[in-house]
C-alpha cells in the first residue's frame, strides 16, 4: 500500500534522513499539535535517534516542532506495540467485523492506559492513521 505525501512531508523527510542517517517510511505532519510523527524502517531506531538522542535534538533545533519516532514493523502486533510504547500491552487481537473492517483490539496495562490513549487522545488518534495506512486495519480499540 503506497502513501501518498505531499511537498512539506517529503521536505521533512528529506531533512530527517540527511542529519540521521535513518530511513523514513511514512511522515505524518500535525499543524493542531505542531508535531511531525516519523516512521522509521525496522532496526534503524536508534540510528534515528542517534547516542542520547542527539540526531533527534537537531531535527527539532532545525524544524521547531517536537517530534515522534516510531519503529515500523511488517507485524501489524509488533507496530501497535512500537506505537503505543511505552505502554504495556497484554495482548493483540486484531478482528473482522461484519462490514468487512478490520479491528485492532489492545488489551492495555490498567496503569498505562493513559500512555497508550495519549493526552486529548493523540496515542490513539496516530495508532489508526498509520495502521490504516500501512496494514489497513480501520479502528484502534484500548482495553
Amino acid at each position: 500500500m503506497g502513501v501518498k505525501l505531499g511537498p512539506e512531508e517529503i521536505r521533512y523527510i528529506g531533512l530527517f534522513e540527511s542529519i540521521t542517517g535513518a530511513t523514513v517510511k511514512d511522515c505524518v505532519v500535525s499543524d493542531k499539535e505542531d508535531t511531525i510523527v516519523y516512521v522509521v524502517k525496522e532496526g534503524e531506531m536508534g540510528l534515528a535517534i542517534g547516542k542520547k538522542g542527539a540526531n533527534l535534538a537537531r531535527v527539532r533545533e532545525m524544524i521547531n516542532k517536537s517530534i515522534d519516532v516510531v519503529e515500523y514493523s511488517d507485524d501489524p502486533r509488533t507496530f501497535i506495540e512500537n506505537i503505543l510504547k511505552p505502554a504495556k500491552i497484554n495482548s493483540i487481537h486484531i478482528n473482522k467485523k461484519d462490514d468487512d473492517k478490520d479491528v485492532a483490539v489492545v488489551d492495555v496495562n490498567k496503569r498505562d492506559r493513559g500512555i497508550a490513549i495519549g493526552k486529548s487522545g493523540k496515542t490513539i488518534h496516530r495508532a489508526k492513521l498509520l495502521l490504516k495506512r500501512h496494514h489497513d486495519i480501520d479502528d484502534v480499540t484500548i482495553m
